[in-house]
């Protein structure tokens, strides 16, 4: 199994009581987009989009992302 990076984006939203929607609109993408970053189809994320769901999730990017090693 390879390493990989987890989305927690999903327990993020729930902490801070808003839905994807409603995060989508603030930052300015579609839900759809949103909805593939949030289930880890995503090839990569741009960091102003990373800096804008930090900022209105009031958070940090280890929240959202986290990398879990495989080889242990």
């Amino acid at each position: 199994m390879k390493d990989q990076i987890i989305i927690n984006l999903d327990q993020v939203l729930k902490k801070k009581n808003m839905i994807s929607k409603e995060l989508a609109g603030r930052i300015g993408i579609t839900e759809a987009n949103l909805s593939i970053l949030k289930t880890g189809k995503a090839k990569g994320i741009r960091f102003n989009t990373l800096a804008a769901i930090c900022k209105e999730l009031d958070c940090q990017p280890g929240d959202i992302l986290e990398y879990v090693n495989t080889n242990q």
